[in-house]
């Protein structure tokens, strides 16, 4: 049943949900608000031979041709994450016309550097490959993640190296969408991101920072005003000015009412009230490309 249907109070619910969005069951429960008639999906299908190389696909519940498309890879500090639980994030996009993929990839530690990034640019290869296949224009395909699933967006916006190993090139992608990213974090303080980037032995261009050039799609940059996880002066307000510096359409905000969780969980509709989340990704889709 729909947590939306029970007897608990709505306005009670909603002022539980940030709270509880740090319980290990939160995604649950944000998912369990989520609507059911908005979307159809398709899911585990195989991009790639390895078991994590999975994606569900969220299409609108009306048919359509031609919509924007956006790949979507989640945070978990590059060591945990599934895609069911962000099923909350592909009815969002898909309830405003963009037809979203959700990608697993490989995870520390059993996988270092740069295997995520090598999984995600081989998930935007099926995108353009089969976005026809759902509805979806692939002149119009997106990058875009959380936490760092933003910063593996990044990396194949802004460093051509993983797309060619795909023999595809960044110019390919519509643009990027990044929610508090990590972008230049050198060097490495967290214990979990030291084990995923084989620290200290981590090299200067597995920074997207180092990569923001003139040839870079154009990017939406959204962050937390206080992020105690990600600095977003250091990440997402350098990045934006340093793609604005070299010519590149950006645009960015940060929020003062949401944090490093609950800026993607207002993506759900419960929380949209926190931050105009959603409504700057559809804006910033629906214009670009």
């Amino acid at each position: 049943m729909n947590i939306m249907d029970s007897k608990l109070p709505r306005r009670s619910l909603i002022a539980m949900l940030p709270a509880l969005l740090t319980a290990c069951s939160a995604v649950d429960l944000l998912n369990a608000t989520v609507s059911t008639d908005t979307y159809r999906r398709t899911e585990g299908l195989a991009y790639g031979p390895h078991a994590r190389h999975r994606l569900d696909v969220y299409q609108p519940i009306q048919e359509v041709r031609q919509a924007p498309l956006v790949v979507f890879f989640y945070g978990g500090s590059w060591s945990a994450g599934e895609r069911a639980d962000y099923r909350f994030v592909g009815e969002a996009l898909a309830s405003v016309g963009i037809v979203t993929l959700v990608a697993d990839y490989r995870l520390s530690p059993q996988f270092r550097y740069p295997a995520f990034l090598q999984d995600s640019a081989q998930a935007v290869r099926w995108a353009l490959d089969h976005a026809p296949d759902h509805g979806a224009d692939p002149a119009r395909v997106f990058v875009m993640g959380h936490s760092a699933g933003a910063y593996n967006a990044a990396m194949v916006a802004l460093d051509r190296r993983w797309l060619a190993a795909q023999d595809l090139s960044p110019a390919r992608l519509a643009g990027w969408i990044g929610l508090a990213g990590p972008y230049d974090f050198l060097p490495i303080g967290d214990a979990q991101t030291r084990i995923a980037f084989d620290w200290p032995g981590t090299p200067a261009d597995s920074q997207p920072l180092f990569h923001a050039s003139q040839a870079s799609p154009p990017a939406l940059l959204l962050a937390p005003a206080l992020d105690n996880t990600v600095n977003p002066q250091r990440s997402t307000v350098a990045m934006a000015q340093r793609l604005k510096d070299r010519g590149v359409r950006v645009e960015s905000a940060l929020y003062d009412s949401v944090s490093h969780v609950t800026l993607v969980a207002a993506m759900a509709s419960v929380l949209r009230w926190r931050a105009p989340v959603l409504a700057r990704i559809s804006a910033f889709v629906q214009s670009t490309g």
